[in-house]
Formats: structure tokens, sequence, C-alpha cells
């Protein structure tokens, strides 16, 4: 898998060590802090299907999570899936995006439709998942709640269903381990709709203490975003944060489909992380 030590892959990796499965965590680097005891480590490339190869030899399933330039350059994504299936891989989950179905044709995520066709074309049993908006991009807050007890950020007012990725790594360790979503895309949200001030309001409960919240005009957060976001991405985040499609609000269903059990609002998530607000 990749992304082993990232939002989702914190949850997803233990999931899949307490079931039972060999994990092997693939990243560019010598190995990162934080890999459970019993994780193999290799280091490889993702976009270098070379030096994947022997990585993937005898895997039966690939998760797999676009990082840093994969999302915008690099060799055919059908080289790595190639590799894959060459290697025995017979199932692939895809991290994908909400926006892939949303806004089919933005330019940020023409990388990620690629990925997805390929993973499709395969031969292997592929599921893709597409997360909307994630609840732990409140982590961007963090420094400002704890320095100063305030929230800054645009759209005060517009509600998205945000997603714990916590559930994103629930619904990937089912669709790599179970049978019965060969096939299918699932787009996964949480349980509510939920505005920034309202969430500034529930972390504020959470460290029982007044958290204000502060608007940014959109330009304002433009050039915040800017500092850490390619130009080409930064508009069509705005856009689906202030300007969002009926289908971006809408509550999906698929994260209780698979885990039976409700989705995970805002507030689980926040009393999970509250530490880093403090």
């Amino acid at each position: 898998m990749t992304g082993a030590t990232g939002n989702i892959g914190r949850t997803l990796v233990p999931r899949l060590v307490e079931a039972g499965e060999e994990v092997v965590a693939v990243s560019r680097r010598p190995q990162p802090a934080g890999l459970p005891g019993g994780v193999r480590h290799a280091q490889a490339d993702p976009g270098d299907s070379a030096t994947m190869r022997p990585v993937l030899e005898g895997a039966h399933a690939l998760f797999l999570l676009l990082g840093g330039e994969l999302n915008s350059r690099g060799e055919s994504p059908d080289a790595l899936l190639e590799a894959a299936v060459d290697g025995g891989v017979e199932r692939v989950v895809l991290l994908s995006s909400q926006i892939n179905s949303t806004r089919s044709e933005a330019l940020s995520h023409t990388r990620l439709r690629e990925y997805e066709a390929a993973v499709r074309a395969s031969g292997a049993e592929s599921v893709i998942l597409r997360p909307g908006n994630f609840a732990s991009n409140a982590f961007a807050w963090a420094e400002s709640v704890r320095v100063q007890r305030a929230v800054f950020a645009p759209f005060g007012d517009v509600a998205l269903p945000v997603v714990d990725p916590a559930d994103i790594a629930e619904v990937a360790a089912a669709a790599l381990r179970e049978d019965g979503h060969a096939g299918r895309t699932y787009e996964l949200t949480g349980p509510e709709v939920i505005s920034p001030r309202q969430q500034a309001a529930v972390i504020s409960g959470a460290l029982g203490e007044d958290v204000t919240f502060v608007e940014l005009t959109r330009e304002d957060a433009h050039a915040h975003m800017a500092r850490f976001m390619p130009e080409e991405v930064i508009d069509g985040t705005l856009d689906v944060l202030g300007a969002p499609l009926p289908a971006e609000q809408a509550i999906s269903p698929d994260v209780e489909r698979v885990l039976h059990r409700p989705a995970r609002p805002f507030g689980e998530w926040v009393a999970r992380n509250l530490p880093a607000f403090r």
C-alpha cells in the first residue's frame, strides 16, 4: 500500500494488521516513522513501475493513494497497473476524489481520472473511492486555535458533508479484504452537512473555551492557500468550498452501506484529535 503514514493510512494499516494481513508499506524515502510492528517497508517509487515490480511480486491486493507529483505528472498509470497484475495483484483499491464525478472536466484532477481509467482497465478487481471534503482539513486551523482561539476560513456558512478519514480507511479495508465490492465506485461523505462556522463551534465546545470564527474573503483565502497548494488546484478548491454543486452537498449512503454503521460526524473526529487544538 501507498500512503501508509498519512491521514488514511494511520487507520488503515493497523486495521489490516489486526485482521491478520501481511502489509507492505511503500514509500520513496527510507522507512518512515510511525509504522506499526509487523508492517514491512519497501522503498520504491509508485511513479516508476520498474522499482515497483519487485515489491508487487506475490501481492494479492494494492491500495493506491497518489501523492505529491504523482497527482500531476509521471509515467502512464497503465505501467504501474501492468506491473501490479504481472506480480499477481488481483484487487486494486484507488483513492480518488468526489470531484471526478461532480466536476468531471476539472483540470486539477486529470491525473486521477487517468488512474481511474487504468485501474478499471487493468483486469484486476477494481474499487474506486471518491471521498468529498475531509474532516481533517480542519487541522489547518489548529495553530490559530491554539494561539488565538480563532478559526480563519472563507465561506463561513456554506455547509458540506465532511468525511472522517478513519471512515475512508475502514471502507478501504473492507474493499481490500471482502468480496462483493469489485467494480464499485463509492462516494464517501459524512452523515451531516456542516459549515466552517459550525465546525469552529464544535471545536469550541470540545475545548470548553470560546473559539472565534473570522471569515476570510476569497482573495485572502487564495493568498493563504498559495503557500502550500499548486495554483491550478486553488480556484477549483475554492469553487467547491464557496459554491458547491447539489451533488457535493448531498449525503452519500456509501459509508453506511459498506460498514453497516453510520458515518462518523465531525464531532467524533474533533474528539479524537482534540490535542492538536489545545
